[in-house]
């Protein structure tokens, strides 16, 4: 019981209307696309009642290992967002009392971000909690089952990165 988007449906019919091959790896690609949306959808849901987004939890257990701080510039960088993005994340989590900023002693200049014991102990709840919650995503898979699907995503990801580099090769103008 797949449950497509409007989009995948409206693209999945017009490529079968027009006898395109491949639809049932379209379908297959379009399914995947649910999944991760639905699991992103319901990451949210569980986050929201804590006043976190994924971003903010995120920061939350990155700091949770780090009693001394770090700059909000190290901080982005560890989490892979810019660093327009960690300020509006940092400002959520200190409005909130799950964390301060600590100004540098002997550089005014430097700022280190540090979890607050209100911080701490909700990075270390919603660790916990989400970590058996993501597990149980694949719960009633048996090794073997999770190695076959780990190696077909794996093909999945040589093929888009395959076409991604064809495509930067197109556009650099070099021949593949």
């Amino acid at each position: 019981m797949t449950r497509l988007e409007q989009k995948h449906l409206a693209l999945l019919g017009k490529a079968q209307r027009l006898k395109k091959p491949d639809t049932d790896n379209m379908r297959l690609c379009f399914e995947v696309l649910a999944l991760a949306s639905a699991i992103d959808r319901a990451c949210a849901a569980r986050l929201a009642p804590h006043r976190l987004s994924e971003g903010k939890f995120v920061l939350l257990f990155l700091l949770s290992e780090l009693p001394e701080g770090l700059a909000p510039h190290e901080l982005a960088e560890r989490a892979g967002v810019t660093r327009a993005t960690i300020t509006g994340l940092l400002d959520g989590l200190e409005r909130d009392g799950f964390l301060s900023r600590h100004e540098d002693q002997a550089d005014r200049r430097k700022v280190s971000v540090r979890l607050t014991e209100k911080g701490q102990t909700m990075a270390l709840d919603r660790f916990h909690e989400h970590s058996q919650w993501i597990s149980s995503l694949f719960a009633g898979f048996d090794q073997q089952e999770r190695e076959a699907l780990e190696r077909l995503l794996l093909r999945a990801w040589r093929n888009v990165e395959g076409l991604e580099n064809n495509r930067a090769a197109v556009a650099a103008g070099t021949p593949l």
